[in-house]
């Protein structure tokens, strides 16, 4: 079954990077768009299966796209905003979205948000969702982690640090992407805390967590994941 697409529209980069990185963990593809106007032009080009809209953004604002978009398209849209009053929410309902979420946000909650609507809408979603990478394989729906074939017991920050790292295997991650993950977006936090959990993680899943071969420190950056090959 294709992975189902979804258009992320806001003009904080960094909300767009963290979004696009952990939907495609989630096991979506993920195209972005950094105002309403650019997410019209994506839109119309990529035909998305859902939109995340941030609503105060430059150029075009997330209500102006709506008026736009939904005469046009029957695609559920998630509104992604700062403002509380319960007034911009009635108007975002009004002019066609499907559900409201505020920032700060868990990235999680987001995730269900968005597999809520799609099944509401009648936009199947697979059964199973596995992330693997050499000798480790994770159910993301199931919350389950094998290990060289072994189950391992994660805390469910422990899991969303894994499931960020493999889903980048090979890539440098840094403390603050890493807390992101594991918080969600504009949580407060302290970036050396992600240091604890991945002291954790590798007393779990490292052979020898003194000498690590899964998770390696990218000294004065953050974590790198190193994908082992499986015997044979």
């Amino acid at each position: 079954m294709m992975s189902k697409s979804i258009l992320v529209v806001d003009d904080e980069e960094r909300i767009r990077a963290l979004l696009e990185a952990y939907l495609t963990q989630e096991g979506f593809r993920v195209v972005t768009a950094s105002d309403g106007r650019e997410a019209l032009a994506v839109a119309e080009r990529e035909h998305p299966d859902l939109v995340i809209l941030d609503i105060m953004m430059p150029e075009m604002d997330g209500y102006e796209f709506l008026r736009f978009y939904s005469k046009e398209h029957a695609e559920p849209v998630i509104l992604l905003t700062a403002r509380l009053e319960e007034n911009d929410k009635i108007v975002g309902l009004e002019l066609g979205a499907d559900d409201y979420i505020t920032k700060p946000f868990s990235l999680r909650e987001l995730t269900a948000r968005v597999r809520t609507v799609l099944r509401r809408v009648g936009k199947s979603l697979p059964a199973t969702n596995l992330l693997e990478a050499g000798e480790i394989v994770m159910d993301r729906d199931a919350y389950i982690v094998t290990v060289r074939g072994q189950p391992v017991s994660l805390t469910r920050s422990e899991f969303d640090l894994l499931a960020a790292l493999v889903s980048s295997s090979g890539r440098t991650l840094s403390r603050l992407q890493l807390l992101d993950f594991v918080q969600g977006v504009a949580f407060e936090g302290i970036e050396r805390s992600i240091d604890v959990h991945i002291k954790n993680l590798r007393a779990k899943i490292e052979t020898d967590p003194h000498n690590p071969i899964y998770v390696e420190t990218v000294y004065g950056v953050g974590y790198r994941f190193n994908p082992v090959r499986k015997a044979g």
